[in-house]
């Protein structure tokens, strides 16, 4: 465990900021949350893991989720232009940088209550302004040792998979098992991605399956627990990425810790996650060709990396993922 952050017990602790979060803890880069828990030492521990130099795309196509789960994202269009026969430039229309698989970026939510995160200022947050925005692991991109755990193959190979239709919560005690029945550990600093086969399940469906799975709006998910707050913070994650629509289950569980002060998120951890603990969330990954991998070969821990756009201010970016085996 890294010196001198204590433990989420002592971030709820905290009375100089909101309980349960990172503010003003990380000096040098404080827009970058939680990434900056993964340096030098953690990107060469990283290159250790690599055996074959098989290297994995882990992101969707811009156009994979149609129609999205989201009520307002859309794939973008293509527009080519031709200054003459032999030139050719083109520009997208209506690109939602959060559409298919991406990061959330520290604008992305707001603590109810308290703000955003580190406390930055509400008029701070808008169009044309640099603050919490996703550019700040452009300019130093998130890169080292990953380990992927495979909840999806461990619900199968225990005789019960993940009811994705109901949107199930995977709990914290779901993704220790998963972890210790595939003998892999988290360090600090690591990239943890987490395999639910959620994004396969829902591009296997049709298009009218699709649409009705939009309209329930129940999504796998990790459940609203201040255990798995706890797990993250403790284990230093640098970077949480799944395969899922939102990282936790949707809609909130009805007894959510969270309900009484998340406002209009009605219970959900992001509140929690961006705006307190400033970790990157990764959703939609593609994951299933690398957890069918790392199950061939037995090793789950790997070197990856996300570089997202550097566009100054972005709520989110497109993942820009990839993992070296």
């Amino acid at each position: 465990m890294t010196a001198g952050f204590g433990t989420y017990e002592d971030l709820l602790r905290r009375s100089d900021a909101p309980p349960g979060s990172s503010w003003r803890l990380f000096g040098d880069a404080p827009e970058r949350g939680m990434a900056n828990f993964s340096g030098p030492a953690q990107v060469r521990a990283g290159a250790a893991e690599i055996r074959t130099g098989e290297v994995f795309n882990l992101d969707y196509p811009a156009d994979a989720f149609v129609p999205s789960v989201s009520r307002n994202r859309k794939p973008p269009s293509q527009t080519m232009t031709s200054a003459h026969p032999d030139s050719f430039d083109d520009f997208w229309d209506g690109y939602w940088p959060q559409v298919s698989s991406h990061l959330d970026g520290l604008r992305h939510r707001r603590a109810h209550g308290h703000g955003f995160y580190n406390g930055v200022a509400d008029e701070r947050i808008r169009a044309g302004t640099p603050d919490l925005g996703v550019q700040r692991w452009a300019e130093r991109p998130i890169a080292g040792r990953a380990v992927l755990i495979d909840v999806a193959g461990h619900r199968r190979r225990t005789g019960s998979p993940i009811d994705h239709a109901a949107g199930e919560p995977i709990t914290t005690a779901c993704l220790a098992d998963a972890l210790a029945a595939q003998e892999s550990t988290v360090d600090p600093g690591d990239i943890v991605l987490l395999h639910t086969g959620w994004a396969e399940w829902f591009l296997g469906l049709s298009p009218g399956e699709r649409e009705a799975a939009r309209s329930r709006r129940r999504t796998t998910g990790v459940a609203q627990e201040p255990e798995f707050l706890a797990w993250l913070w403790d284990h230093r994650v640098a970077l949480l990425g799944t395969d899922t629509f939102a990282v936790e289950a949707l809609p909130a569980a009805p007894d959510s810790p969270y309900r009484a002060t998340s406002g209009a998120d009605q219970g959900m951890l992001h509140q929690e996650l961006i705006a307190k603990l400033g970790c990157p969330l990764g959703e939609l990954w593609k994951l299933g060709t690398l957890a069918a991998e790392c199950d061939r070969t037995g090793r789950h821990a790997f070197f990856a990396s996300a570089k997202p756009l550097n566009l100054p201010g972005a709520v989110g970016s497109p993942a820009n993922a990839m993992a070296i085996l």
